[in-house]
């Protein structure tokens, strides 16, 4: 299911730090950036900064005080100054597509805006409330059903009652529903999870908001009659 249209969906997804180096080179061109090569991706900014350098398509070479193979230097087309290293912060957006976000002057200072980003604490936005309007009728009978049922469902979700109101919940397991996490944690894919709900009689509608929010790794989603519509998802009126 495309990211771009699940509406659990927040922020920017696998924030990364590249190091990059604003280069200048003869005076009527305008300053270029470029990573370093990855076999001096050791050096040190001050091994780099204010260095002459060459500039290949893609990368660039320090060249005072280092050995740089003749075939790397037979793909850089001319030379120039490192005036400065910067630490971008880069990011997917929702549909995948990497996205530059900012720019810092230290590793330090990436590193540091990396971890808010990515909310390194893993414990952000994992509880959502929205409206039962979210379920028909017979997806919130079934929960009920849950709720009530003697042992547990084994299905990666279980259900609970909150207290003193209409309110219905879903504790969402080892999320993100992910090929790549489910793997990992169960031996298998996204589908293969899909057919288990699906042929335990899970409804339908209930699956397809679940699935959206375990995609987004959530882990908790109440739902509650007074609590808000969440745009994106079908709403019932029964």
């Amino acid at each position: 299911m495309s990211q771009i249209n699940n509406p659990f969906i927040r922020g920017y997804q696998r924030p990364h730090i590249v190091r990059t180096l604003l280069i200048t080179y003869e005076d009527d061109c305008p300053p270029i950036w470029r990573p370093l090569h990855s076999s001096q991706a050791h050096l040190r900014d001050d091994q780099v900064r204010l260095f002459p350098c060459l500039i290949g398509d893609d990368f660039a070479l320090i060249t005072e005080g280092q050995d740089v193979s003749q075939d790397l230097e037979e793909k850089c087309t001319t030379e120039g100054i490192v005036r400065t290293v910067v630490y971008a912060i880069a990011a997917d957006d929702f549909d995948g597509q990497s996205v530059h976000v900012g720019d810092t002057y230290s590793e330090e200072a990436a590193h540091e805006a990396v971890g808010r980003l990515a909310f390194e604490t893993g414990f952000y936005s994992r509880c959502w409330e929205i409206s039962s309007g979210h379920l028909p009728e017979d997806a919130r009978n079934y929960l009920e059903a849950l709720v009530d049922a003697p042992r547990l469902t084994g299905l990666f979700f279980e259900a609970f009652r909150l207290r003193d109101c209409d309110a219905l919940g879903v504790k969402l397991i080892a999320t993100p529903w992910t090929d790549e996490f489910l793997k990992i944690v169960d031996g298998r894919g996204v589908q293969s999870l899909h057919k288990e709900q699906m042929d335990a009689g899970v409804p339908p509608s209930l699956l397809t908001v679940i699935q959206l929010a375990a995609q987004a790794d959530v882990r908790f989603l109440v739902f509650d009659p007074n609590a808000a519509i969440l745009e994106g998802l079908p709403v019932y009126d029964d």
